[in-house]
């Protein structure tokens, strides 16, 4: 594949990387800090995760205790986050520039963990793109114009009181079990990625909109792999081109010219 193009004005709404690994202990207080101190030049923010709660049934009762807050650090201008699960690191961004910058913040955040409190190895990695497609319609046939018919053809279809296709959603699974790529995608309404959550994003005006939700996955077969940077770069670098190609063969050109490639 040659060099990839980077348009000025990009449908995608947030990028995500999903690092699972090995179960741990919860992180303490002391391994926060250690981890805030690392992290603080690119995320400075300490923003928890709000703990949720474990239902325990047991001979004598149920019982429901508190879990801890999961460490989530963030960027000072709210674009990008990086969050601790006893079981995975996530990377999160709707600023969202090049692969090569994700990896960056992603190396961080394995480095810092495998520094304060490491995990013994990964079980899975995902790269999940979600993209607003926005574009001019006036009616739900209008998608083909931007999207590949390969989804939009149901639009075509009507019932057997002459009614058209309004709204559709589908989902297909490229590849197998260890690695592969999830769309999700459909004509709808409003936002995928809220404009108001804690990770702000350029707020374009709510309307119709075309989902292309990109889950790219890896996962080891057999043996689990150390959580070492050698072992996550190519299979992050994989996942993320993977993603890109496949996302270039469900826009069409008409799509690409007239909107990807406008200036803002």
């Amino acid at each position: 594949m040659g060099p990839r193009e980077i348009y000025p004005n990009p449908p995608l709404a947030l990028a995500v990387i999903e690092l699972r690994h090995t179960a741990t202990s919860t992180l303490s207080e002391a391994d926060q800090s250690a981890l805030k101190a690392l992290l603080s030049d690119s995320f400075p923010l300490a923003r928890p995760v709000p703990s949720g709660v474990n239902v325990t049934v047991t001979p004598s009762g149920v019982s429901n205790e508190p879990t801890p807050p999961v460490p989530r650090f963030m960027a000072r201008d709210n674009t990008a986050a990086v969050t601790f699960r006893p079981e995975a690191i996530a990377v999160e961004t709707t600023r969202y520039v090049r692969r090569s910058a994700l990896r960056q913040l992603l190396r961080l955040a394995v480095e810092a963990r495998q520094k304060v409190s490491p995990a013994d190895g990964m079980t899975r990695l995902g790269v999940r793109y979600i993209n607003e497609v926005r574009a001019g319609i006036e009616g739900p046939a209008d998608w083909s114009q931007w999207i590949t018919p390969a989804l939009t053809s149901v639009a075509s279809l009507e019932d057997g009181m002459g009614r058209p296709t309004h709204t559709w959603q589908g989902l297909a699974v490229f590849g197998n079990d260890q690695e592969g790529v999830v769309v999700r995608h459909g004509n709808l309404e409003g936002y995928a990625v809220n404009p108001s959550g804690d990770l702000r994003r350029p707020t374009p005006p709510p309307g119709p909109y075309y989902l292309i939700d990109l889950d790219s996955y890896w996962t080891p077969q057999g043996e689990t792999p150390t959580l070492d940077w050698d072992n996550i770069e190519p299979r992050y670098d994989a996942a993320a081109l993977s993603a890109y190609g496949l996302f270039e063969q469900l826009i069409t050109d008409n799509y690409r010219q007239e909107v990807l490639r406008r200036e803002q």
